[in-house]
Formats: C-alpha cells, structure tokens, sequence
C-alpha cells in the first residue's frame, strides 16, 4: 500500500503550523521585532516594486495589508507542502528546506530598522521546534507505510494498519491544533499591544491652547451619502508601511531633532503635552489615491506647531529638506520651508477629533502637514526630525520612483449618485466632496454627457486646508447618463483632464461616473 503525497504535504504544513507558532510566542517574550511574518512582510512592502504597491492599493485599499499577509501565507503553505514531501521521500531534505525558510524569516528580523541579533531568536527556536515535528511525524507517516505493505506475495497486512495510521493522525491532529492554539493566541497578544493600549485609555488629551472655530452647520449640505465635513477615527484611510502596529508607550516616547541645526533638540511626551497646544481641522491625501478614491479624510487635529520646534534647533543655512523617522523605520522628506511657514498649521500632532490619536494612527505622535501627500509628511510613531538637504538624504518611497516634494493636487469627487446607481427621473442632487489643501477651493463644476458646465452649489469652507462639499440640482431625463467634475482652486487653477496614475506624484484626471435614470 502506497502512501498518498497528501499526507506528507500535510506533514510539511504542520510542521510549518509550529515554526510560525513558536516564534510567535518566543516573540511575544523577545519583542515583536522577532515576529517572522511581520518582518518577512514588511521586508516583501520594502522590496516590491511601486506599480505593485499601487495595483494592490488600487484593487484593495486599506485592505492591502489582509491580501498581503493571505498571500503570505497561500506561500508558507506552499513551500511547507514541499518540504513534507522532501523528508518523506528524501530526508533531510525538508528539514534543510524548512530551515532555509526559516532563515529568511531570521534575516528579515534582523535587518529591520533598531534590530539586534536577539530578534533572530523566534525564528530560531521556531525552526528547531519545526524541525523536530517534521523529522517525528514523518517517522510515524513511514511507519504507517511499512506496517501496511504487501507480505510478500499475499495480501497487505491491513489488519495491522489500524494502529500505526491512528498514532499517525493523532500526532497531526494534536500538533496541528496545538500550533494553531498557540499561534493565533500569541499573535493575538502581540497584535493587541494590550499595555500601550491600556496607557493610552489611562491619559486623557490635554485641551488646546488655541481651539480651532466650531465646524458651522453650513459646513455640511443635507444631502444622503454625502461625505462627513469630518470622517470619524473609524473611517479614516490607513496607509503605511506597518504590517504590525508599532506600540510606544508614551513615558518612553521622545522627538530628536538633529542633523543641520545649531542646537540639537530633544523633547519628551510630558513636554511635548505641557506645550501650548493648538487644535485645526485638516485634510489628509495619500499619493496612492486614484481620481474619485477614498484614500483621503479629514479630522480635527491637537498639537504642536512644528516650525517653533524648529526655530529651537535653528536650522543652518543650505538646510531645505526634514527627514522625519518613524518608530519601525519609515522616513519622509518634507521641505523645510513649508515647515517653517507661519500659516501653516504643520503639527506634531497627539489628538484625532477630540482624542488621544488611535494607535494605528500613530500613537503617541505623529506628523501632520497641510498641502503636502502623506508620503512626505504624515509620519506617524515619529520619532526623529534631521535638517538636511534632498541631495545628501532619501526618504523611503523617494528611492523607490516616487517624487520628492509631494504637493496634494486639486481634485474633485463624485459622492451620489453612485456609479451604476438607478435613480428616478426628475431632480437628482449630484454632490460630493472637493479639496485644494492650503489653496482653497474656488468653484466646482459638473458636466452631464459632455455638455457644458454648470457651476455646483458649495457649501462653506471650515478652511483652506480642508476639503468642501459642494452640490448640483440635476433635472434628470430618463436614460444613460455619465456625470463628470472638476474644481477650481483659489489661484485660478482648474484640474485638468489629462489622466496620470498615482506614481510618480499623484493622480490626476476628472472623476466620472454612470448612472441610470428611469
């Protein structure tokens, strides 16, 4: 009696199941630096070629992370198949194979940004523990095939297979729930971060020195569907390099700000919050957004005014760009002057709509910049500010085709109707939402199956770093129609036809959509 190849490649997986399971709960002890899956994530983030990140951007969103890590694990999976097949029939072939993988777990964890050689340990020890149930288990699968081979020239033993089959799958079962048990349960407790979130839910956010004006009611058009003048924390876009959410508690928490200055500065959270904080209402945009996408939100945010942190350091003259450092390595390049303009509210900011910042928002703190695409200016876990120059440093995506200085395009959204959407003849509000940050929207117009513009109505800007819902009465006949808009910001601009993908700074285009009127 043969074997089937299924048992082995059940084998490969199992053991797979306690490699991973192991040096999650090693990591839980080591840190989550140790964590192979997340390092060998973020590694695939670091390494991808941008029109990838921005296909599966564009197809999944924010859910670009899920698809990641599901393609992640479809790969385990795979190579954990090949490997209990190796050992079954050419031992110790999988076992090399597994510790090959395994090593490129270790190096991820060990070339991430403040590693040390401890961070190789989970993957370690996971392989070992791997190892020993792949080289077991497949002595109990052979066993299984010796005791059911033919006697001979008669007929297979098969009365004797019973034993040796159940002490088989018994070991898989076992292991293969134990190693799920553990697994999910470590991942669980590292992914919780349940200490910085107990601390974060023990603070309260201190009240602005300088309260931004209340949202007026003629901010907001009543019309359904429409987005919020403020997108709540939950439904705010997140995009960012971070497969695990960075945990920093705040009493360990501290801003460097160094490189071309004439004093170097260092300041901590109890500092930074003791400050005269100030509160403004911004709109975020990530450079990934395609024309009519929801990678952008707006929110009410509390901090620090970054150009009085950097008259402190005194930047030296030839300084032009602020390399920001993220707690798990990320760094953007914003050009100086912008940080350093009066009537800007660029913020080091710790409060999200009247809370302490959520932590997959950046907990404690984080970067925000108006006008510019997050890419070059919303850091979040910030913990490093050096003045230098865009000629000696490179910021993370500015080394992978990206361009340097980022400034946010003038761009419109068509809200309602949705595309493909039935709608009853007679008059249809076509409203959405249109932003300029640090310009202002002018005016925005809507355009139905090519015919000529008409002016929509808009509602009042909360400022200019915000975007501004805007309205059209539409007296809509029945058929086909495709709706088109554009908006004009406040230096005469009008946003152009032309369309562009995102890469390399920003898309561009009209955004247009189909409805149906009966």
């Amino acid at each position: 009696m043969s074997i089937p190849r299924g048992w082995a490649a059940l084998v490969g997986i199992v053991a797979a199941a306690v490699t991973l399971a192991v040096a999650e709960l090693v990591s839980v002890m080591v840190g989550p630096g140790g964590s192979p899956m997340v390092a060998v994530g973020a590694w695939v983030i670091d390494l991808v070629p941008p029109f990838v990140k921005d296909t599966v951007i564009a197809l999944f969103g924010t859910a670009d992370k899920i698809v990641l890590i599901g393609v992640l694990a479809l790969l385990v999976a795979g190579l954990a198949a090949l490997a209990g097949i190796a050992q079954y029939r050419r031992p110790p072939l999988g076992v090399v194979l597994l510790a090959v993988v395994a090593g490129i777990g270790a190096l991820a964890t060990v070339t991430r940004p403040d590693s040390s050689g401890i961070d190789a340990l989970p993957s370690v020890i996971g392989m070992l523990a791997g190892a020993a149930v792949l080289m077991l288990t497949t002595v109990r699968l052979k066993a299984w095939r010796d005791v059911a081979a033919p006697a001979g020239e008669g007929t297979p033993v098969a009365v004797s297979t019973a034993p040796s089959r159940r002490a088989f799958l018994r070991m898989v079962g076992v292991t293969g729930v134990a190693a799920v048990v553990v697994g999910l349960g470590s991942r669980a407790f590292t992914a919780a971060t349940a200490a910085v979130s107990a601390v974060r839910a023990s603070r309260t956010l201190p009240p602005p020195a300088v309260a931004a004006p209340p949202v007026p009611a003629s901010a907001s058009l009543d019309v359904p569907g429409l987005s919020p003048v403020i997108t709540p924390n939950a439904d705010f876009y997140r995009i960012d390099t971070a497969l695990q959410v960075p945990s920093v508690d705040p009493a360990e928490w501290s801003l460097r700000i160094h490189g071309m200055v004439e004093e170097e500065v260092v300041i901590t959270w109890a500092q930074l919050i003791a400050l005269p904080l100030e509160e403004h209402a911004v709109t975020l945009s990530c450079v990934s957004n395609e024309v009519g996408g929801d990678l952008i939100g707006t929110a009410m945010w509390l901090g620090y005014p970054l150009r009085e942190l950097l008259k402190r350091a005194m930047p030296q003259a030839g300084a032009d760009m602020v390399l920001s450092r993220s707690i798990d390595g990320f760094t953007a390049s914003s050009p100086l002057e912008v940080l350093q303009e009066e009537d800007r509210a660029c913020l080091l900011a710790v409060g999200m709509n009247g809370e302490l910042l959520p932590l997959d928002h950046g907990f404690p703190v984080r970067m925000v910049v108006p006008g510019l695409y997050g890419y070059v200016s919303a850091t979040k876990w910030v913990t490093e500010l050096e003045v230098t120059t865009y000629d000696a440093e490179k910021a993370y995506w500015s080394t992978r085709g990206w361009s340097e200085r980022g400034p946010i395009k003038t761009e419109s959204r068509i809200d309602v109707p949705r595309s493909g959407q039935s709608v009853t003849a007679g008059t249809v509000a076509v409203a959405g939402v249109a932003w300029a940050p640090h310009t202002g929207v002018a005016k925005v117009e809507v355009q139905i199956d090519g015919g000529e513009w008409r002016e929509a109505r808009l509602a009042q800007a909360v400022n200019t770093d915000t975007w501004v819902q805007w309205v059209l009465e539409w007296d809509a006949a029945a058929g086909s129609h495709e709706i088109a808009v554009r908006a004009t910001d406040a230096t005469g601009y009008t946003q152009t036809e032309d369309e562009a993908a995102p890469a390399p700074d920003g898309a561009t285009g009209w955004h247009r959509r189909t409805v149906s009127v009966s």
